[in-house]
């Protein structure tokens, strides 16, 4: 079955619409630390990451990234820099092996944004984009650090392990050595148990309570 079939973007598609979205995507697969796109190249394709996870990011004067956001599968990555024809505004490394389906975006616009279903899939995945931005706003304005580390724990723990302390530092704003005390903490009080760099959480209810 194609990787696509069961993505929500295109669940209702017909067959023989389906079958022209397969002529022009492929799926790709990457080795870790593999770029799946520079900032300021131009976007020509859409991408919808499958497997593994994928770490945006830009760089500064001094060659230093600053990391944004990472994806998880199954997202649908740079669709509002292929709908406006811009370039890419930060780059995309792989974090670990994974894959994604690039689809054709020239062709796919031609094709299928005229489609209701798909049209409405694309707005969705756009107001997706704009609730996360919402998101990184009022966390980092009204959350503390702690109650940012216990969210993040529990919307991603099946992912901890392969995530780097230092990038989730990175992502939620705050600094490594402050990171290690809240999983320490969370640690003592039973909350989570470490493992190496494995996190497993043993009682979700309660650290969740450090955010809700």
């Amino acid at each position: 079955m194609h990787p696509l079939k069961n993505f929500y973007f295109f669940s209702e598609l017909p067959d023989e619409k389906f079958e022209e979205l397969e002529k022009i995507s492929k799926v790709v697969h990457y080795k870790k630390g593999s770029i799946a796109f520079f900032e300021g190249e131009e976007a020509t394709s859409l991408f919808i990451l499958i497997e593994g996870i994928l770490q945006v990011y830009k760089t500064d004067m001094k060659g230093n990234k600053i990391i944004l956001h990472h994806f998880f599968p199954k997202e649908m990555i740079a669709e509002l820099v292929n709908l406006e024809h811009m370039r890419f505004p930060a780059s995309a490394e792989f974090e670990t092996d994974g894959a994604a389906v690039v689809i054709d975006y020239r062709k796919f616009e031609q094709q299928f944004l005229s489609c209701p279903t798909v049209s409405l899939a694309f707005i969705r995945s756009l107001t997706k984009k704009v609730k996360y931005l919402e998101n990184v706003i009022a966390n980092n304005m009204v959350m503390n650090s702690t109650a940012r580390v216990s969210k993040f724990i529990c919307e991603h723990e099946s992912e901890m392990s392969k995530l780097k302390k230092g990038n989730i530092a990175a992502d939620l704003n705050i600094a490594p050595e402050t990171l290690s005390r809240i999983l320490k903490k969370f640690a003592d009080l039973k909350l989570i148990e470490k493992e190496k760099d494995t996190i497993r959480v043993l009682d979700k209810k309660e650290l969740a309570s450090f955010y809700e």
